[in-house]
């Protein structure tokens, strides 16, 4: 994603572009897998701050409501706890009030609305200050958001918790356990990371989208987007090294798989930043990248059929104790016993209902987190189907059964993912955002040589699709405002990657 906004918009302002991506089609994570000839959304599967999408195609002068289908989810998503009881969150926020009030009684209602309200003003604190602007420190943050105004500097929580602030909310455990969920959204505990989580839920509140075609849709309108102005678009060769001008000290190109160099001025790096030191030489601080990563998983992409609870589009099933989920995983680097469970029924709408003309399975994709030591161990299979039945006693002691299909499902694992995403060990956010610096301890868009710019899930301002699309933007306008086009032909390529990165790359006309 990040990418690929990198060279919409660097194409949309007259740069030359070209893209090298080891895999053979654009979108990294936006991946999408097969079983039985029948394609998944194997990535993302949730769409949210569609304002940032809307100004990115904006940037190339087209509408993304013109390129892409989209519709507004009524449910945000459906909970199930043990034995069947259920909590949906609406797009409406009235709806959300009487739903919790019948779930949990009129005072865990009233949480929920100071909780709304203090979500919108975290997020309407740090969107123009942080989310939306290149990487501050905690000092430039707060001149950003006003010495003057020491209100909202508290307002955001800096120094609390997520799951301690949800706290002051609800007494109601399975209402802290719901909005704890946010922090796995970046791949990270609710016990371990910063209350300004919380703006995810008005983040959600402000819509969550459904893309006809499903989020790879979204990568191929991008990729289509990208050649229409220009962009050249170099599949199946890796990207091994950054090369480096030892008398200006700074980049001078990059060097992949099969022996293609391209000399360029400016590179715009979108792999994980835990691979960039492989590329450029040096080696990595192994034990110490493992300490701060974020959350694996293992993904179940299968045909089945559903019996029991009824499914929305996005459905989780939570286990009876959350903070030893989350030990196990960070603390004890092993796999949850009891996992909490998230399953994307992908054939659903918006209401969790099916097509009229639907027959058969479905295609139901199934999420539990592991830790990332992908590049430490490989699962085996006992191991694998030890996940897999965990996961099954889940979802039954919550109330679904799945029937298999007729064929075998897609399961990738930690491992697999190391794999996908060189140096992670499986990582799929980046770092942990564990501790009230973690926000501040992500690379900005500046990288460590001159002419070198990051951007992606694990630099500023985080991962998530919306997030990345505006690392690409930071990235890109960074590259521009350093090397600004003086004359139309002035060339400019993008390039780079890991096996399924890309980065970017500026050639001038006198290299």
């Amino acid at each position: 994603m990040a990418g690929l906004a990198a060279a919409v918009r660097l194409a949309a302002a007259g740069y030359r572009v070209v893209v090298l991506e080891a895999h053979d089609e654009a979108g990294g994570k936006m991946r999408r897998v097969e079983v039985d000839g029948i394609g998944f959304d194997a990535g993302p599967t949730v769409m949210t701050m569609k304002w940032v999408f809307d100004a990115l195609f904006a940037a190339a002068g087209r509408r993304l409501d013109e390129e892409l289908t989209l519709t507004p989810s009524s449910v945000i998503a459906r909970h199930y706890w043990r034995g069947g009881t259920c909590l949906d969150l609406h797009s409406d926020p009235k709806d959300t009030v009487r739903a919790i009030a019948d779930f949990a009684g009129r005072r865990e209602a009233d949480g929920y609305r100071r909780l709304a309200a203090d979500s919108r003003r975290i997020f309407e604190v740090l969107k123009d200050s942080f989310i939306d602007a290149s990487r501050p420190n905690p000092l430039s943050l707060s001149r950003r958001i006003g010495l003057g105004r020491p209100a909202d500097l508290f307002a955001i929580k800096p120094f609390a918790t997520l799951w301690s602030a949800l706290g002051g909310y609800f007494s109601d455990l399975r209402l802290r356990q719901l909005f704890g969920r946010y922090a796995t959204y970046c791949g990270s505990s609710p016990y371990l990371s910063p209350a300004t989580l919380m703006l995810v839920a008005h983040v959600e509140q402000e819509g969550v989208w459904m893309v006809q075609g499903g989020i790879r849709a979204l990568a191929r309108r991008l990729e289509a987007l990208a050649v229409g102005l220009g962009v050249e678009f170099r599949y199946g060769d890796a990207v091994t090294e950054i090369l480096v001008d030892p008398s200006r000290k700074a980049v001078s190109g990059v060097a992949t798989r099969a022996g293609f160099r391209l000399h360029a001025g400016q590179i715009v790096y979108n792999g994980d930043v835990a691979a960039l030191a492989q590329l450029m030489g040096a080696v990595p601080d192994a034990d110490k990248s493992q300490s701060q990563r974020s959350l694996s998983a293992l993904v179940r992409c299968s045909l089945a059929k559903p019996a029991g609870v009824p499914l929305a589009h996005h459905t989780v099933f939570f286990s009876d104790d959350y903070q030893r989920e989350f030990e196990a995983i960070f603390a004890r680097r092993e796999a949850p016993s009891d996992p909490t469970v998230y399953l994307c029924a992908q054939d659903r709408d918006t209401d969790g209902q099916l097509p009229a003309a639907h027959g058969g399975p479905e295609r139901i994709y199934a999420l539990m987190n592991l830790p990332a030591d992908g590049d430490r161990r490989r699962r085996d299979e006992g191991e694998i189907s030890g996940c897999l039945k965990s996961m099954e006693e889940r979802l039954a002691l919550n109330g679904l059964t799945l029937s298999a299909g007729p064929a075998p499902a897609n399961i990738t694992t930690p491992d697999r993912f190391a794999e996908l995403y060189p140096a992670t060990g499986g990582a799929l956010y980046g770092m942990a955002s564990h501790g009230w610096m973690a926000s501040f301890a992500r690379p900005g868009s500046k990288g460590p040589l001159p002419g070198l710019y990051l951007a992606g899930g694990s630099v500023h301002p985080g991962p998530g699709l919306p997030m990345a699309a505006l690392s690409g933007k930071l990235a890109a306008e960074r590259l521009m405002a350093d090397r600004p086009l003086t004359r139309l032909s002035h060339r400019v390529a993008i390039t780079g990657g890991t096996l399924t990165e890309r980065a970017t790359a500026d050639v001038s006309p006198s290299q």
